[in-house]
């Protein structure tokens, strides 16, 4: 009689109960095709209905006899989970208190069934070649930095400030061209990189880079941009037993790419890093997970330094890497000067330097937000106008345009302060239209561009132009722009956010970055600690300062900050409980719990738990305990009760911003 073989599978469900491995037996017929990695059916009792898993392992029965659930199907014999991909996604969901099957839904994409066969009946994907001039090429991208190519083959931890200017002839900025220098670096030493980028701008020019210096083959997009096919074909791709350059977005750095021997994070304080959904964790966080498994490099590069990869550089888990001789653009503190209106958006300094740029080449004018009148205000007391049913803010799409509210979208025909009665309005602020209709008064027979969510423009050519573009909407100008003036700096600080001097830090930079060579950058009205950072271009000692401010106040990064919402009497269990399994926890760590209500027959509130990171792992562990017993008892009750609402415990670690 032959053993019996047992599957260890993976459900893939979010319910906390169902986060660990289950014994399936193996039937005889499905013995030759469940294998680790593959996608099977499996029966669930307590659900009474078949669920999709991956097997983890197969081992033999242990001989006690014990009664197991079978296998049901095989739904396809390609192994798509392969360990190393498995062990992260379990390290990752467990530093962060979540399921390990949310990890996954991000890791592995859903299965095309042609797209599978169409590449089982391909031949294997042959090994890419590095050509000795593109190898020179990348030697030559990296020599500004010393000592990096070969702290990249030592499999260290990096940080770099990448060079500020754009490609001297293409639409790209310098900073593509390091990236894949250094995957083609660890590509020529037959090894895998992974190039993780936020938006698909970031990524476009990282492939453009890499199509100067690989084949296509050797490189592989993974993003949601693509159809489900076409995404799968390149998951397989990059599990194929031959190297590869991995470039996408943040589900990226979860690439099972062969091998890999370097991950590089671009902008790793771009908010697009941060997954949203459970269980919410960063593609930094991600990132130094991997690294510990798997010692390959770990390159964080950008304009800016933010302070949580500051504070590992303080703490000596990653080294700094600086350039031989430091570059940085031409900035300039722009006020208004005496004898100047103070409301003046554009200082003169800054005007006098567009015109004389815009004989040149374009000019880039970045603003705060979109529209022509974002906010309006009552003109008599100058309070905000407010939507007379929502109590939204107004805006104004055009000038004599009925005001619109910005929440629910109803037209304000009849409006009237709700202060002083008065029906007048007044603009309190300019977007990018209105600024595009100002700006081109002042400089007639000049072609003017506006660059922004509703109107995205990926690059401009080398021709005059004003470029009036939101934060982050900037295109790509080719030989870089003339002049670059950043107005509305003094609104985007007003922001009441933890990080948002941080922020606007990196959205000046990243647009400074996109002046040619020696091209003034003015910043206009903004002075303080920020604007010296981005004037003397030292963005290292300015995340120092933040980090050193933020110690005393036990802020993230200083600390690790997690977050707990839900019914009020499961928020004070978990609380209650944390206090005990942790009992070294500082006594001020855990802020609230707040009543978060939004209907007095459902009482919800929310607390925050700061922690070092010291005690991470038993936080985590405590929190997961938690919501895994609550869940335990709102089954209960729902069997003893009957079907009845209940607010869901839901735990998020390392918020990006704590606010109670």
């Amino acid at each position: 009689m032959s053993e019996r073989r047992v599957a260890r599978v993976q459900l893939e469900s979010p319910v906390p109960q169902l986060d660990r491995l289950f014994d399936y037996a193996v039937p005889h017929p499905l013995v030759a095709d469940v294998a680790s990695g593959v996608r099977v059916k499996v029966p669930l009792r307590s659900a009474g209905r078949m669920m999709d898993a991956f097997v983890i392992e197969v081992v033999a029965d242990d001989g006690t006899e014990r009664p197991l659930s079978a296998v049901e199907a095989v739904v396809s014999p390609m192994p798509v989970l392969p360990e190393r991909l498995y062990t992260l996604a379990r390290r990752v969901a467990d530093r962060a208190a979540g399921s390990v099957s949310d990890v996954l839904r991000l890791a592995v994409p859903k299965r095309m069934v042609r797209a599978e066969k169409a590449w089982a009946a391909a031949p294997a994907p042959e090994t890419p070649e590095v050509v000795p001039a593109a190898r020179e090429r990348a030697t030559a991208l990296l020599q500004p930095y010393p000592g990096l190519a070969d702290a990249l083959d030592a499999g260290e931890r990096l940080a770099v400030d990448a060079p500020p200017h754009p490609h001297p002839e293409l639409p790209r900025g310098a900073w593509a061209d390091l990236l894949a220098a250094a995957a083609v670096h660890t590509l020529a030493r037959g090894r895998s990189a992974v190039l993780v980028v936020p938006d698909y701008r970031d990524q476009a020019q990282v492939l453009a880079a890499l199509a100067e210096l690989v084949t296509p083959d050797a490189v592989v997009r993974d993003d949601s941009d693509q159809s489900g096919p076409a995404r799968y074909a390149q998951y397989l791709r990059a599990l194929a037993p031959v190297p590869c350059i991995v470039v996408g977005r943040r589900s990226a750095v979860y690439a099972p790419a062969h091998d890999t021997g370097l991950v590089a994070i671009w902008d790793d304080g771009d908010t697009l890093l941060a997954e949203p959904l459970s269980p919410g964790v960063h593609a930094r966080d991600a990132a130094l997970v991997r690294q510990e498994l798997e010692g390959s490099a770990l390159l964080f590069a950008g304009h800016t330094r933010t302070t949580d990869v500051q504070r590992l550089v303080e703490v000596g888990y990653v080294r700094e890497v600086p350039q031989a001789r430091r570059q940085s653009p031409r900035v300039v503190l722009s006020a208004t000067r005496e004898g100047e209106q103070r409301q003046s958006r554009v200082p003169s300094s800054a005007f006098a330097a567009a015109r004389e740029a815009l004989q040149h080449g374009p000019v880039l004018v970045q603003v705060a937000r979109p529209g022509y009148a974002p906010s309006l205000i009552c003109a008599d007391c100058r309070r905000p106008a407010r939507c007379q049913h929502c109590a939204g803010p107004l805006r104004a799409a055009r000038p004599g345009a009925v005001p619109v509210c910005a929440w629910c979208g109803r037209s304000a025909h009849a409006w009237a302060c709700g202060h002083c009665g008065s029906t007048k309005l007044r603009m309190a602020s300019s977007g990018s239209e209105r600024t595009a209709d100002e700006l081109g008064r002042a400089f007639p027979n000049t072609r003017v561009i506006v660059a922004d969510g509703a109107h995205p423009v990926a690059e401009v050519d080398a021709t005059p132009a004003l470029v009036i573009a939101t934060r982050g909407a900037e295109p790509l100008a080719r030989g870089g722009y003339k002049a670059v003036i950043l107005l509305d700096g003094d609104r985007m600080l007003q922001n009441e956010a933890l990080r948002i001097a941080e922020h606007c830090l990196r959205w000046w930079s990243n647009a400074a970055a996109l002046a040619a060579p020696g091209a003034p950058v003015h910043l206009v009205g903004v002075a303080g600690p920020v604007a010296r950072a981005l004037a003397t271009w030292t963005h290292p000692a300015y995340a120092r300062g933040e980090l050193i401010e933020r110690l005393p106040l036990r802020m993230p990064p200083a600390v690790r900050v997690a977050s707990v919402d839900g019914h009020a009497r499961s928020v004070d269990v978990l609380l209650e409980s944390l206090r005990e399994s942790v009992p070294d926890l500082d006594p001020l760590a855990i802020l609230g719990p707040v009543d978060t209500s939004e209907t007095p027959d459902v009482a919800t509130s929310r607390a925050l738990v700061r922690f070092d990171y010291a005690h991470g792992r038993a936080v985590a562990e405590a929190l997961r305990a938690g919501v895994i017993a609550d869940a335990l008892r709102a089954r209960k009750s729902r069997k003893d009760r009957g079907p009845k609402p209940r607010s869901t415990l839901r735990v998020r670690l390392d918020i990006p911003e704590p606010d109670l």
